[in-house]
């Protein structure tokens, strides 16, 4: 029987969820300057990230050339807390 995957590298998933944040059109900076995304929920999606299979997958998708955003993709583990910050910022744009 297998143990738990371990955790990848904080810095490679840091920036993965990074790059899926801005090739979907996630407003990482304004979610956190209206106070919609913390530092603990920052830190939440990292772990998520680092714990997630689909990791060498979501790099494939990220690296895909393409200038327009994107629609989160389904094996994202952080798809509906990114899509949620997305729709939240929007309602706080003027």
């Amino acid at each position: 029987m297998s143990g738990p995957q371990p955790l990848g590298n904080a810095t490679d998933h840091y920036w993965l969820v990074q790059r899926m944040a801005k090739a979907t059109g996630v407003d990482l900076v304004r979610a956190v300057d209206v106070g919609l995304l913390s530092q603990v929920d920052w830190a939440g999606l990292v772990t998520r990230c680092r714990g997630c299979t689909w990791a060498e997958g979501c790099g494939h998708w990220l690296d895909a050339p393409g200038d327009d955003i994107r629609a989160l993709p389904t094996p994202c583990v952080n798809r509906k807390r990114l899509a949620a910050l997305k729709d939240a910022v929007l309602d706080t744009t003027p």
